[in-house]
């Protein structure tokens, strides 16, 4: 959940009345909002332990305000301020709209930026009234796009340019890093694009986005009809282009890697802030001209329509409101509503403002936030049900207690592992057709989901080698099997795993740790009945030679345990000896 830092005297400028933090408080929750902590930049910058900057911040109050994730129209002071006063009934809903020029800026889009960032979306906005509040809140709102929709720049890039200093129409392309030279935005000189990568490895901010095109053998660029460069997106603009206070006219460009997530960013920007247009609550299309000669016209700023029922909303909601009630809670969320009383129902007009509006259950949740969550009448429920555990969770909690009264402390390890964990370390082969791998690990360390527990309590002692010898750990939890019977492709089993490392193996500390669990689930020892356990010589890689044994239940292997292996144990930087068993806790329900 995002949040957002806005100057409390500056909001209540805005919103045209003076609250106490309570008050405000209230006024967030009320929408749905929450009112997370009241500081002030100088405690902000003190709590960062940046002293230096401390001196030169002001006392302003400052409110940090968590917005939900998908309220891109709430990411800055204004889309806030507009929201509120609606949902107060203070102002009516602003309209949007499309300008079309008898001569529209084009961008011309050239083939090779299919090889790294194909789209390309773009708007203008004429004649801005910028002041230093308006410029801050037109920077942070790309800032908070960029790392919310658009993904750390990896799916949208947010260019944004003052027009009198360049001249259309526009070519945007993808060049070899050594064909693109300019002066970046705050640089003294001209670099390359190879040189700039290079400088901006150790920048704070900038050096997390160079992963996005540092391995491509081309680098999308955007110049004007004179040569000059306007950006090179994901990473930086042109000092050339650059906004200020002075700006009058904006030209907004949105690269992306997904063209309905630019559409959203590129409407956001511009539903924000052309309430300082000239032209208000305006903006300008521009051309965008693909190589094959197709043209597409942007920004869309499309309203749609949505029909909701009463009854439906009522029996959703709980609550019992005519079309009227419910048609004016719609309004005061920012969507328009008309009542259809023929048919019982209400037409919703969707702004371009409100992208998180997908399904009518995100209608019926705006109507029960106007109507408010405490004004719903509470009901008993109509059929009585009793509350219980999962089995499964309580024999594990039988389990874990069992295991601690022994003497071992319970760990809470990573459901994700690296491929190695699995296999190499463990001195086996990967097994494909049994690992759930993940499809964009962040790291290394995540590239799987783990399919046993020993490889998480072997890291756990690797991290903790200088506690007191021996160490007796354990671990009841999930692990991760793939399984095409099950409707995701994979399902969760419940293990217990228990380790010990020390100066000796202690095996047979970890043998009776496991026929007293065996004792505790009332499972004897025998090599007859049919309700008992068994335990066999086998050979696993994983354990020493001779020193390792599979635990049978029922006939069946539920899992092994053995003195561990000296190549396991290097692996993860061990070097004591080491003992574990790990079964599967299910067959016991």
């Amino acid at each position: 959940m995002p949040t957002i830092n806005i100057k409390r005297d500056l909001l209540f400028e805005e919103l045209g009345t003076t609250y106490t933090d309570e008050e405000f408080e209230n006024l967030c929750i009320s929408y749905g909002l929450e009112l997370d902590e009241v500081t002030s930049e100088k405690q902000m910058v003190t709590k960062e332990q940046n002293m230096s900057k401390s001196e030169g911040a002001s006392d302003d109050i400052i409110y940090k305000i968590d917005i939900p994730a998908n309220r891109y129209d709430l990411l800055c002071l204004e889309g806030l301020v507009d929201a509120l006063l609606v949902f107060q009934k203070k102002m009516e809903l602003p309209r949007f709209k499309v300008l079309q020029s008898k001569k529209p800026l084009k961008v011309f889009v050239k083939s090779n930026t299919k090889q790294i960032r194909p789209y390309i979306v773009a708007a203008v906005l004429r004649n801005v009234a910028f002041n230093q509040a308006r410029y801050t809140s037109f920077i942070d709102l790309q800032d908070k796009l960029h790392q919310n929709i658009c993904r750390k720049r990896s799916l949208v890039a947010i260019g944004t340019h003052d027009l009198d200093t360049i001249q259309g129409p526009f070519t945007y392309d993808a060049l070899p890093p050594s064909d693109i030279k300019f002066q970046a935005l705050n640089q003294s000189k001209v670099f390359s694009a190879s040189e700039l990568m290079d400088i901006y490895s150790t920048h704070p901010q900038l050096k997390q986005y160079l992963s996005i095109i540092k391995d491509s053998s081309v680098y999308p660029v955007i110049t004007d009809i004179n040569g000059t460069v306007l950006s090179m997106p994901p990473i930086i603009n042109s000092h050339h282009s650059r906004i200020t206070l002075q700006t009058k006219n904006i030209f907004i460009e949105c690269t992306a890697t997904d063209l309905k997530k630019a559409n959203i960013v590129l409407d956001t920007v511009l539903c924000m802030f052309s309430k300082y247009c000239s032209n208000k609550y305006s903006a300008e299309r521009c051309e965008i001209v693909y190589p094959d000669g197709s043209v597409k016209l942007y920004p869309e700023l499309k309203y749609r329509k949505e029909t909701v029922n009463r009854k439906k909303v009522n029996s959703y909601l709980g609550i019992s409101e005519n079309l009227d009630n419910l048609s004016t809670a719609l309004s005061s969320m920012c969507l328009k509503s008309t009542v259809l009383k023929e048919s019982d129902g209400i037409v919703v007009e969707v702004p371009p403002t409100r992208h998180d509006i997908i399904h009518a259950c995100d209608l019926y949740e705006d109507v029960a936030i106007a109507y408010g969550y405490n004004n719903i009448p509470k009901t008993l429920p109509k059929t009585s049900t009793i509350g219980s555990q999962l089995p499964i969770n309580s024999l594990s909690d039988k389990v874990r207690n069992e295991i601690a009264y022994c003497g071992f402390n319970e760990v809470l390890t990573f459901s994700l592992c690296s491929k190695e964990d699995v296999s190499s370390k463990l001195r086996k082969t990967f097994d494909i057709e049994r690992t759930v791998r993940i499809s964009n690990p962040k790291t290394l360390e995540f590239q799987v989901a783990r399919t046993n527990l020993l490889s998480g309590l072997l890291k756990t002692i690797s991290a903790n080698k200088k506690m007191p010898l021996p160490m007796k750990l354990f671990e009841v939890t999930d692990v991760v099997l793939k399984d095409s019977t099950s409707e995701v492709g994979a399902r969760n089993q419940r293990n217990v795993c228990a380790i010990y490392y020390g100066k000796t193996p202690g095996f047979e500390i970890v043998h009776g740790l496991m026929d007293r669990l065996m004792q505790m689930l009332n499972v004897p020892f025998s090599t007859g009945s049919e309700n008992t356990y068994q335990i066999k010589a086998a050979n696993d890689d994983t354990f020493f030679p001779g020193r390792c044994a599979q635990i049978f239940y029922r006939g069946h292997i539920i899992g092994s345990m053995g003195v561990l292996h000296p190549e396991v144990l290097t692996a993860y930087e061990l070097t004591m000896p080491c003992s574990a068993f790990e079964i599967n806790l299910e067959p016991f329900l």
